[in-house]
């Protein structure tokens, strides 16, 4: 157990989460809807630091992250929870536990380790992803510090409802990050992920405001979050709002955990998809989890030369010379050192 960050202290030992969205407010004894941060007389605790439940080398295209050092590896690691309750969790069997299995799940790894194991494995990142970083925030947060003493880059992959001042803290740490844009209607977001769509987009744009590195990343539901209409308004919203720089990848939703009842994404949506971002002036538009369809592969938006050449999460060409086009010389957005 470790005090948590950013709380308020209220009168009859409450408390008021200031770490995520929610702002849960919490009595003595009870825990916040993330189920890891409880109150224990008027003090609220972290109940995940370092007690991981999965700690793997990935590819940085896994993430996905398609415009950040591609074929390299992230040291990629969770502990259990998360504040969102999506219907279609991949992972829901650590983002979404019981209460009483959350003090008994993982194995405790200091900061300092995880380090040392990333720079051990020749991995060039270290990704704080499967479950939402946010909440074992604490834990993020100190490794981020040390990790990027030692030369390596932070990245979340994460839901985007952090609060403010926690991003403001962590910013300096962070380079990279991969944010759910689930759907763009209220409905959508209240029925299936059981939070609010303007929280998600105002995150968002803080995490461009800090200079963070953001690709976004949308999960295409048959019968939920397919209309043309709504791709229309969420391919706009990234090019008005976060940049036309932006990665959008849309991939191929699979029946999971409570949306077994609707079939996988066909491929002519998300190239639909695909080409709505590309009409809305989007220069990178991905299609995911269809590998082998040439969806993946990265083109100047200026020249149209093949920039990188991908197979699933297998970097086969890399044509990039310095972070610039081969063809036209055109400056190409990323991080790429």
């Amino acid at each position: 157990m470790k005090e948590a960050m950013f709380y308020e202290k209220l009168d009859g030992q409450r408390v008021r989460c200031g770490l995520c969205r929610f702002g849960c407010l919490i009595a003595s004894g009870q825990r916040g809807r993330c189920r890891v941060r409880e109150n224990r007389d008027g003090v609220l605790y972290t109940l995940v630091y370092g007690n991981l439940v999965a700690e793997h080398v990935d590819p940085i295209e896994k993430k996905p992250l398609f415009h950040l050092l591609p074929g390299s590896r992230s040291y990629s690691l969770a502990t259990v929870g998360c504040n969102f309750r999506c219907l279609h969790c991949q992972n829901y069997t650590i983002a979404q536990p019981d209460e009483a299995a959350v003090e008994r799940s993982g194995s405790f790894v200091e900061p300092q380790k995880v380090v040392e194991r990333a720079l051990a494995t020749g991995c060039r990142s270290i990704a704080y992803t499967y479950t939402e970083p946010t909440i074992f925030f604490e834990y993020a947060y100190e490794t981020a510090q040390l990790a990027k003493a030692a030369g390596l880059r932070n990245i979340f992959v994460t839901n985007g409802y952090i609060t403010p001042d926690a991003l403001a803290a962590i910013a300096p740490y962070l380079d990279a990050a991969n944010i759910d844009l689930k759907g763009f209607t209220d409905a959508f977001y209240r029925e299936v992920v059981g939070a609010s769509l303007g929280e998600v987009l105002d995150c968002i744009r803080d995490y461009k405001r800090h200079g963070i590195w953001v690709e976004l990343t949308t999960l295409v539901i048959p019968n939920r979050n397919d209309s043309e209409t709504e791709l229309r308004d969420l391919a706009r919203f990234i090019a008005t709002e976060v940049g036309v720089e932006t990665p959008w990848h849309v991939t191929q939703f699979y029946p999971t955990h409570r949306l077994t009842d609707q079939p996988r994404t066909p491929l002519e949506t998300l190239r639909l998809a695909s080409r709505i971002g590309r009409e809305a002036g989007l220069r990178y538009v991905y299609e995911g989890n269809v590998p082998g369809e040439g969806g993946e592969n990265s083109y100047c938006s200026f020249c149209g030369s093949l920039l990188i050449k991908r197979h699933g999460y297998l970097v086969e060409k890399n044509l990039l010379c310095n972070g610039t086009c081969p063809g036209c010389g055109a400056v190409i957005e990323g991080v790429w050192m």
